[in-house]
């Protein structure tokens, strides 16, 4: 069978130009599938918004502090286990298939450990909802959702165990098949649910999370099954021996992934402060600022595609020893990553108007001045949208590379010492309001991606130097 190694080292990629066209067709080739992916799980919950939203707006908010509850323990397991893709690409690209084996099955271990502890937070979800000044009515709300949600992040975490694996080896289709007939499923699901449809008793939020735990299941499965029967994925055995937890590997697997979650918990903690922010304003800016950052969420997953490609480009690269190749990996993502940032975010401000009458419909006649503020947000977003997708593909460079403690540092510099101290002085200080935070992020988020891209610069180039 031809590998990924065969094709980089085939007589038509010996040319810069050549190398450089090849690496850019295996990073779109691994890319797209991975973003489609990604975009398909946003359908999945915007589906699940809108059911709930049928519900009433208390039930919307409810459903959202569940959801920041649930972000944040399942994020935990999301990094560590998310560390599978580089370790197993790395063995990939040095031909090892025992060590892909090893990586994938301490993955799956690994979402396991983690996700019994982790389950205990959303279970509490209500008192820790309360701790913090919601409304009794709301957090009561919150954990009816909770309660049928939280029993599906093992499987989540498991199926990205799988996709790591399945990335790893140029293989990311799979999970794309899985997603796509997992949209229309889960949206019938859950509608049957919390509506008590075809003789189900109605459930309500409880239903919408319950929903969303057996399609987490169910995706599981299928993807455990196209690892177990299907080529090329059957011939490494991943669940040989599967009872026995390598513990060499979990030390690299939890070495690499903690700081993973930890920044992608200062990121989202970053993000989720620009509501906060916004409230203290009013609450035009809390509606424009919610659906320019729905916008800039949809663009980061199809950069967060390249990122998970670039990955793996990186990591079989580094595993087969080859410096150039982790070079040009890297910067060649990085270049399409501004390519597609810079068109995206063109479209985007030119349909800017159009964008706020569509989140707020019928509703849009009277609400004219968040439609405006919408529309200045996403131009002054311009740079972030760009910022933010190259810091994500330059994270999944310095991923592949196993270089995941100094990204950490960077998010601490970037998004708390530079980006939130920057929001809140453009905003209360300078009186730029919604305006302000949105330059304090930006800058942020540019700083964080500028150290990104020297760090990988400095590691791609001492690479392989004795």
């Amino acid at each position: 069978m031809t590998t990924s190694t065969d094709i980089d080292r085939a007589p038509f990629a010996t040319s810069p130009t050549g190398q450089l066209a090849r690496e850019l067709w295996e990073t779109i080739r691994l890319a797209a599938p991975m973003a489609l992916t990604q975009l398909g799980q946003i359908a999945m919950t915007t589906t699940d918004l809108a059911w709930i939203g049928r519900l009433g707006e208390q039930a919307v908010a409810a459903a959202a502090l569940a959801a920041t509850i649930y972000f944040v323990s399942f994020t935990i397991g999301l990094g560590v286990v998310s560390a599978v893709a580089p370790l197993a690409a790395q063995a990939f690209g040095a031909r090892d298939p025992r060590r892909v084996r090893r990586a994938t099955r301490v993955g799956l271990w690994a979402a396991l450990l983690i996700s019994l502890p982790m389950t205990t937070f959303p279970l509490y979800g209500e008192e820790i909802l309360r701790l913090l000044g919601q409304a009794d009515t709301s957090a009561r709300l919150a954990q009816h959702y909770l309660l049928g949600l939280v029993w599906g992040a093992t499987p989540a975490l498991w199926l990205i165990a799988i996709r790591g694996f399945m990335g790893a080896l140029n293989r990311p289709e799979p999970v794309l098949w899985i997603t796509l007939a997992a949209i229309p499923t889960n949206a019938l699901l859950v509608y049957l649910l919390i509506y008590g449809v075809w003789g189900l008793p109605r459930l309500g939020l409880f239903g919408a999370g319950l929903g969303t735990t057996l399609v987490n299941v169910a995706m599981f499965l299928a993807g455990l099954w196209f690892a177990v029967t299907r080529r090329p994925f059957r011939k490494y055995h991943v669940f040989g021996r599967i009872w026995r937890i390598d513990w060499a590997m979990m030390r690299d697997l939890i070495a690499t992934g903690v700081p993973i979650s930890i920044a992608l918990l200062m990121e989202f903690g970053l993000f989720s402060s620009t509501a906060l922010l916004c409230g203290l304003i009013g609450t035009t800016a809390i509606a424009a600022n919610q659906i320019a950052l729905q916008v800039t969420t949809i663009l980061f997953m199809v950069q967060l595609g390249i990122a998970l490609a670039t990955t793996v480009r990186v990591g079989h690269a580094v595993g087969r020893n080859d410096p150039p190749a982790v070079r040009r990996a890297g910067f060649t993502a990085m270049l399409l990553g501004i390519v597609l940032a810079t068109t995206l975010t063109l479209i985007v401000i030119v349909w800017r108007s159009a964008i706020g009458l569509i989140f707020l419909g019928a509703a849009a006649a009277d609400a004219q001045a968040t439609i405006d503020l919408v529309a200045t947000l996403l131009v002054v977003g311009a740079t972030l949208f760009i910022t933010d997708g190259l810091q994500t593909i330059a994270a999944g460079a310095l991923r592949g590379m196993k270089d995941t403690r100094m990204p950490l540092v960077f998010a601490l510099i970037g998004y708390w010492l530079v980006g939130f101290p920057s929001a809140w002085v453009l905003a209360f200080h300078a009186g730029l309001g919604a305006v302000g935070v949105w330059i304090g992020i930006s800058v942020g988020t540019s700083v964080y991606a500028t150290l990104l891209i020297l760090r990988f610069r400095l590691l791609a180039n001492r690479f392989g130097v004795v």
